[in-house]
């Protein structure tokens, strides 16, 4: 696995390259958001991991620029800013987890080896369909009655977790680890099931009180 640390501060650059060596990991350094940017979309690394408060530019501007440009690479944002205003802001730009400084270095490994592994473990099938809804994972885009459904990264990720299980129930802290890698933010969850409800309808998505959520299309 190879990995990409875009990241100004020189003593966290060495003490995550030291660590992420010995656990096998090889990783690339990028100290500025341009320079993060160009290697980002090399396409040669496994997962991004991008600090917000980059000399040049914010994160936040890397991070949507690497999307607009097409890149689904897996990224951890790894920043002291930690308001709910900027989680929110970095997951709708298309994070794919989100982790405060200071950290547990064990944690930042479990979560990269995570989201390699469902990198990895994609299914072949790109287009997956549930009653009138259908998901081209692959183009990352969602239609219901042939109508296309505009969502956010972030929205779109929690719409196919719930497709993919819309045979059962998917629980609370199922759904709060598939999408954001920690059950610590347990109102987010609330607040995007709303989001797709706006997008899908008032009755695509069931709530089953206590447990989770079933998606109906």
């Amino acid at each position: 696995m190879r990995v990409l640390l875009v990241e100004d501060e020189e003593r966290l650059v060495a003490s995550l390259r030291d660590g992420l060596r010995t656990a096998g990991i090889a990783m690339d350094h990028a100290g500025t958001g341009r320079e993060g940017l160009a290697a980002a979309l090399d396409g040669d690394h496994d997962l991004v991991i991008l600090d917000i408060g980059l000399p040049d530019q914010e994160g936040f501007t890397v991070l949507r620029r690497l999307r607009t440009a097409g890149s689904d690479v897996p990224v951890i944002i790894l920043t002291a800013r930690t308001s709910a205003e900027d989680t929110v802001r970095g997951l709708e730009r298309g994070a794919d987890d989100y982790m405060a400084k200071p950290f547990s270095f064990d944690e930042l490994l479990a979560r990269i080896r995570l989201r390699a592994r469902r990198r990895d473990d994609a299914p072949e099938d790109p287009v997956l369909r549930v009653g009138r809804c259908a998901l081209d994972r692959a183009d990352r885009r969602l239609t219901c009655d042939d109508e296309p459904v505009p969502l956010s990264p972030r929205e779109l990720q929690l719409a196919q977790l719930l497709m993919e299980h819309a045979d059962r129930v998917v629980t609370r802290a199922e759904a709060l680890e598939a999408v954001w890698g920690s059950a610590s933010r347990d109102n987010v969850l609330d607040v995007y099931v709303r989001y797709l409800r706006t997008h899908l309808g008032a009755d695509a998505i069931e709530t089953v009180r206590g447990v989770g959520y079933r998606f109906r299309g």
